[in-house]
């Protein structure tokens, strides 16, 4: 259905937005676009290593709990009673 974009259609979109913003502009509109990926990739990243140490809690608390046999023994006097 849609098909890829080639260097002729890139060098046409560059065209146009030289012809729209000028010269000048380009330079700051390029850095701009930089930061701004720049800071989107470090919050992902962020986030992602944020979910992965949660994930990991969980995963080592399930642990503790299942080989901790002093848990197990508190959680059967209190059912017991």
């Amino acid at each position: 259905m849609f098909r890829q974009i080639g260097p002729t259609e890139i060098l046409l979109i560059l065209g146009v937005v030289l012809l729209l913003f000028g010269g000048r502009k380009l330079p700051e509109l390029a850095r701009g676009s930089g930061r701004a990926l720049r800071i989107f990739k470090s919050e992902v990243q962020e986030l992602q290593g944020d979910e992965k140490d949660e994930r990991d809690e969980t995963l080592t608390a399930d642990a503790d709990e299942s080989t901790d046999p002093a848990s197990t023994s508190t959680d059967r006097s209190a059912t017991e009673r």
